[in-house]
C-alpha cells in the first residue's frame, strides 16, 4: 500500500495534534513556555500543549522528604560531631520553582547542608543535645527564608542524629555518673539534715513533758523484748547514779 504525500502530511499533522494532549494529576501542575515566554501554570486535569510552540514541565506539589547528609561540625566548645537531619518541603509556586532556580532540589539540599553546619557550629554540645526543638525551629526559619523566593516552602526540619567520637562518649558518661553521685550525696545530706531537725524538735518536746521520756524508754524496751535474745535492759535514772557515786566519793567540806 502506497501512502501519498497528502496522506503522510495529514498523519503527521494528526500525530502532532494528538501529542499536545496532556493529563495533569491532582497533585501536579504544568509549567508551560510558549516560544520561550512563561504562561500561567495549568492543571490539574486535561490540558493541551501546542506542539513545536510550547514547552511543558511537570512539577509535583506533594511534600518532598530530603535527607540531609551527615555534616562534620565543630561546636562552640570545640567538640567535633557529625550531625544529620531530614528536611520536609513542598512547592507553592511552580512558575518560580522553574524560572528562578535551575534545580530546586539540588539548591534546597545545598542550602540545608550549609545552614546545618552554620547553626550547629554556633551552639555548645549540651545545647545541641538537649535543645533540639529550638535548633529545628531555627533551621526551618533560616532555610525557608532562602528558599521562599524560589517558590519552595520548608514545612519541617528535624535534626535526626548527632554522632560523637568514642572518647567523647566516655567523657560524657563519666560526667553523667559524677552528676548522679553528686545528686545522691546531696539527697543523703538533706535527709540527715531533716532527721536532725526532727530529733531536735522531739528532744524539745520531751524536755517539756517528762512522762514522754518514760514512755519512750518503755517503747525501747518493748522493741528489744520482741526479738529472741538474752539481752536484759534495766533503765536507771542518771540522778540516782550520780547520788550513788557522790556517796562513794564524799567531798571534803
Amino acid at each position: 500500500m502506497v501512502i501519498g504525500p497528502l496522506t503522510a502530511v495529514l498523519l503527521v499533522g494528526l500525530y502532532l495534534l494528538l501529542s499536545g494532549i496532556k493529563i495533569v494529576r491532582e497533585y501536579e501542575r504544568a509549567v508551560v513556555f510558549r516560544l520561550g515566554r512563561m504562561t500561567p501554570s495549568r492543571g490539574p486535569g486535561l490540558i493541551y500543549v501546542i506542539p513545536l510552540v510550547e514547552q511543558f514541565f511537570r512539577l509535583d506539589l506533594r511534600t518532598i522528604t530530603l535527607d540531609v547528609p551527615s555534616q562534620d561540625v565543630i561546636t562552640r566548645d570545640n567538640v567535633s560531631v557529625k550531625v544529620s537531619a531530614v528536611l520536609y518541603f513542598r512547592i507553592i509556586d511552580p512558575n518560580r520553582a522553574v524560572l528562578d532556580v535551575q534545580n530546586y532540589l539540588y539548591a534546597t539540599s545545598q542550602i540545608a547542608q550549609t545552614t546545618l553546619r552554620s547553626v550547629c557550629g554556633q551552639a555548645h554540645l549540651d545545647e545541641l543535645l538537649a535543645e533540639r526543638d529550638k535548633f529545628n525551629a531555627r533551621l526551618q526559619e533560616i532555610i525557608d527564608t532562602h528558599t521562599e523566593p524560589w517558590g519552595v516552602k520548608v514545612v519541617l526540619v528535624e535534626v535526626k542524629q548527632v554522632d560523637l567520637a568514642t572518647e567523647m562518649q566516655r567523657v560524657i558518661a563519666r560526667q553523667a555518673e559524677a552528676e548522679r553521685l553528686r545528686r545522691a550525696k546531696v539527697i543523703s545530706a538533706d535527709g540527715e539534715f531533716q532527721a536532725a531537725q526532727r530529733l531536735s524538735e522531739a528532744a524539745t518536746i520531751m524536755e517539756q513533758h517528762e512522762p514522754a521520756i518514760q514512755l519512750r524508754a518503755l517503747q525501747a524496751l518493748a522493741q528489744v523484748g520482741t526479738e529472741k535474745n538474752r539481752t536484759i535492759v534495766l533503765p536507771i535514772a542518771i540522778d540516782a547514779v550520780r547520788a550513788f557515786l557522790s556517796r562513794l566519793n564524799p567531798v571534803d567540806s
